[in-house]
């Protein structure tokens, strides 16, 4: 398509982008103008290369209004977007380069809340929420193999009908907490065994995937941040060995699965003794162990980033 357009079509579209590039040339702060010229050359570079019509645009525009519309305080559409578009996985990759064996990182997601409530080791995360209770165990190390006592774990994660409790009516709090590493570096509690679950696709960003014929799913998984001074912050996943999900040409409708994060839980029946002597009332039960890497780095406060 480039072959068919003109020098001097060529010459006014470069003429264009030189201007607004150069409008940008007088902000105070350098790495602001390098962000807004580069998106600048970018974004002329899409247009120009797909050569957008005005009513793709319009749709655009249209699109990004109702993911405006669709975002609110528990539930944020853009940063949905990214992650199916792979944009938040990319920042996660550039972000968070490989290091020895540290744990790998992978996406954020929408769901992560503040002021999550504090338990005990050995404590229950899951709130009363609806699933197979699961007992989660590990230690928290650095990449010298020395233990990071203190170090504050936030974990949170769907119940056994793939929701979120933010995406209930009425403020009830499950299935998220924090506690810390104990003097050793370990940690243990008790949460649900993950389910598979839809992203949130009611919205734009579900329609967008429609159109596009891909799946909403997202492979069974637990949420872990790790934070603790000196090392790099971590926000991670735990996956489930043997997924359905986990089989699929496209695992991760977000694309967060790493070959490192799926991991096997062990299941167990209902007479089988829980490690710290909890009575489940006659329930089925599962158990991880998960340890825990850390990368030698500034800690990155990705809880006041969400405030």
């Amino acid at each position: 398509m480039a072959d068919q357009i003109s020098p001097e079509q060529t010459a006014r579209e470069e003429d264009l982008i030189a201007q607004v590039v150069q409008s940008f040339e007088n902000t105070p702060d350098e790495r602001m103008k390098y962000l807004l010229q580069e998106l600048v050359k970018h974004v002329h570079s899409y247009v120009r290369t797909v050569r957008l019509t005005e009513a793709e645009w319009n749709t655009a525009i249209e699109f990004l209004t109702r993911v405006g519309h669709a975002t609110t305080r528990h539930r944020q559409e853009f940063v949905l977007l990214s992650d199916v578009l792979g944009v938040s996985m990319q920042t996660v990759a550039v972000n968070n380069e490989v290091y020895g064996n540290a744990t790998e990182a992978t996406v954020f997601g929408p769901f992560f809340v503040n002021g999550a409530p504090l338990i005990e080791n050995g404590g229950d995360m899951s709130g009363g929420a609806p699933g197979e209770p699961a007992w989660v165990e590990g230690t928290i190390r650095g990449a010298d193999g020395e233990p990071v006592p203190g170090a504050r774990i936030e974990v949170w994660e769907a119940d056994a009908e793939g929701f979120y409790d933010v995406q209930h009516e009425g403020g009830r709090v499950y299935g998220r907490a924090h506690l810390f590493a104990d003097e050793e570096g370990e940690f243990r509690f008790w949460g649900i065994f993950p389910t598979p679950y839809a992203i949130a696709d009611d919205g734009p960003v579900g329609d967008l995937l429609t159109a596009t014929e891909r799946s909403p799913y997202r492979p069974a998984h637990l949420h872990f941040m790790v934070t603790a001074p000196g090392y790099r912050t971590l926000v991670t996943h735990v996956f489930v060995r043997g997924d359905e999900h986990l089989g699929k040409a496209t695992k991760d409708a977000v694309f967060g699965v790493k070959d490192s994060l799926i991991y096997d839980w062990s299941r167990h029946s209902a007479d089988e003794p829980t490690p710290d002597g909890r009575d489940l009332q006659g329930k089925p039960w599962a158990g991880l162990h998960f340890d825990v890497v850390l990368a030698p780095g500034q800690a990155v406060d990705y809880a006041a980033l969400m405030e």
